[in-house]
């Protein structure tokens, strides 16, 4: 493979995996813009995040640009801009620390499981279910939601913020006990696999 095709096959110079880094940077600027109470730019720059998230995968369709690097490099950009949001959003007062908690505690959760899981049963690849992609769906507009409370104090976005954070308080249980029974469920079934083959 000479330089030339090396350099346009580089996963890093992909369009969809250029965007999910792009949303990473944006981190530190939200960050910073609701720290200091810029809710308009902290609104402003989280839309353009969400583009960039929307982007990359009709980007990896459509220029069929799918990548490894990009298969988890997505959802790691998507849990460190959420994540930290939340804790700064709490800091600010903006959302209650209970929501923070669990959003938390989930994702905790999960690691420790797929840790245990690895070293149980080895390596195993979860693709994200339908509770899963809900919850960072609720997870994403309530984030959303609290900077554009901020902005105006109209009862639809009063009403709008508070449906979004407890609908994220229960997909954040309800995704987080439907992992640990799928995680459940395929490590019993690999270990009986796994024992059914030794029988003669």
């Amino acid at each position: 493979m000479n330089v030339d095709s090396h350099l346009r096959w580089n996963p890093l110079r992909t369009a969809p995996n250029l965007l999910t880094l792009l949303r990473i940077c944006l981190a530190p600027f939200l960050v910073a813009a609701i720290l200091q109470g810029e809710y308009l730019l902290s609104f402003v720059l989280f839309v353009a995040a969400g583009l960039t998230d929307a982007l990359d995968g009709f980007l990896a369709r459509i220029l069929k640009q799918r990548s490894m690097l990009g298969h988890y490099l997505d959802p790691v950009a998507d849990k460190l801009l959420l994540s930290t949001l939340f804790l700064v959003l709490m800091h600010k007062g903006l959302i209650p620390i209970t929501v923070t908690v669990l959003v938390f505690g989930r994702d905790v959760g999960i690691l420790l499981v797929a840790a245990i899981l690895y070293m149980a049963v080895g390596r195993r690849e979860f693709h994200p279910s339908m509770f899963g992609k809900a919850n960072t769906l609720a997870q994403i507009v309530a984030v959303a939601a609290v900077p554009l409370r901020q902005l105006t104090a109209e009862a639809w976005v009063v009403i709008f913020r508070q449906v979004a954070l407890d609908l994220t308080m229960v997909l954040t249980v309800a995704s987080g006990l439907h992992y640990a029974w799928q995680a459940s469920r395929r490590s019993s079934a690999q270990v009986g696999g796994g024992i059914g083959a030794r029988q003669p």
